[in-house]
């Protein structure tokens, strides 16, 4: 072992230079490469969502085989491909409850489901709860007790009312309030909306 006074052999010290010398070119040539390999990789990941993939559901009992862009919302490919604009765009963010449909029969806010994730699967909207000319219980109950005003969340108040009477959730009126709440009526309808839910889960209509 070296003492603390002896003299570091040159050649060790020039093998040090070179280790440190290599260490630092590699640190300073190493952020340019990985920004150039993250930049590739985020222009590839961004080229993949235009990039349209199949898409194969039932949408009011009718089958749809499709292509769509995977960063497309369930409620646009409603809107904007299948012309079904009764599912209505409110907060675009599952706030407000207008963009309420059936999805293998629970209720979602489809402005949080991507389209590709519901492949194979079967979705009601509002234009499907009728029978023909025939209103849906829930429907004409809305329309018996102005279960709306402005209309604008009618839709989705409706399917949602549809999805908590299936649900069971219609023991009292506080219940019903409680398991609606994810669905906002700026006209303050609410009280119109309870004596709807209760008259269809009284009168027992199949829902």
């Amino acid at each position: 072992m070296k003492s603390s006074d002896q003299k570091p052999n040159q050649g060790d010290s020039r093998r040090d230079f070179l280790k440190k010398s290599s260490v630092i070119t590699a640190i300073a040539l190493t952020p340019g490469v990985a920004v150039k390999a993250a930049e590739s990789n985020a222009d590839e990941r961004f080229a993949e969502l235009f990039e349209k993939i199949p898409l194969n559901l039932t949408v009011n009992n009718k089958a749809y085989k499709t292509s769509v862009e995977p960063r497309v919302t369930l409620l646009d490919y409603l809107r904007e491909e299948l012309h079904l604009t009764g599912t209505k765009k409110g907060c675009d963010h599952g706030q407000c409850g207008a963009c309420t449909v059936h999805v293998d029969g629970q209720r979602v806010n489809s402005c949080l489901s991507l389209a590709v994730m519901n492949e194979g699967k079967k979705i009601t909207t509002i234009e499907g709860l009728a029978n023909g000319d025939t209103l849906h219980p829930m429907q004409a109950a809305f329309i018996k007790h102005d279960g709306f005003q402005c209309g604008y969340c009618t839709p989705g108040q409706i399917m949602s009312a549809v999805a908590c009477v299936r649900e069971g959730h219609t023991s009292s009126r506080a219940e019903i309030s409680e398991y609606m709440s994810g669905n906002i009526c700026r006209c303050g309808a609410y009280p119109n909306i309870v004596d709807a839910i209760v008259e269809v889960k009284e009168g027992g209509a199949t829902v």
